[in-house]
C-alpha cells in the first residue's frame, strides 16, 4: 500500500469518526433514549459521548481506528436491512432491539 493511499485511508477514518461522534452527540442531546437505542449503547457510554467537549471530540475522532462498528453479526438482520420496504426495516428494528447494548468496561 502506498503512503498516499494509507494517508488517504487514515484521513477517511478520521472523517468517519468525527461524523459518527457528532451524530451520536446530536442524537443523544435531542432524544437520549432514542439515541441510545439507535446507536445500541449503554447509558454509561451515552453519558461520556454527550459530555465530550468539542476539543475532546476532535481529539477522539483523530484516532487511526474506527470508533463505530456494525451492530449486527446476525445474517438475518443484515439481510433484512438490505431488503427494501417498510416490513424489512421493521423486522430489522425488532431484531436489533432484542440485542444487548454495548457496555463500557
Amino acid at each position: 500500500m502506498s503512503a498516499t493511499t494509507q494517508s488517504d485511508m487514515l484521513s477517511e477514518i478520521k472523517e468517519v469518526n468525527l461524523s459518527y461522534l457528532l451524530l451520536a452527540q446530536r442524537l443523544l442531546r435531542e432524544d437520549r433514549p432514542t439515541g441510545m437505542f439507535r446507536m445500541g449503547i449503554s447509558e454509561q457510554l451515552a453519558d461520556v459521548l454527550a459530555n465530550l467537549t468539542f476539543a475532546q471530540t476532535v481529539r477522539l475522532a483523530a484516532s487511526n481506528q474506527l470508533l463505530c462498528r456494525f451492530r449486527f453479526d446476525d445474517h438475518a438482520i443484515l439481510g433484512a436491512l438490505a431488503d427494501k420496504g417498510k416490513a424489512a426495516q421493521t423486522h430489522s428494528a425488532i431484531l436489533m432491539a432484542g440485542q444487548g447494548v454495548e457496555q463500557v468496561n
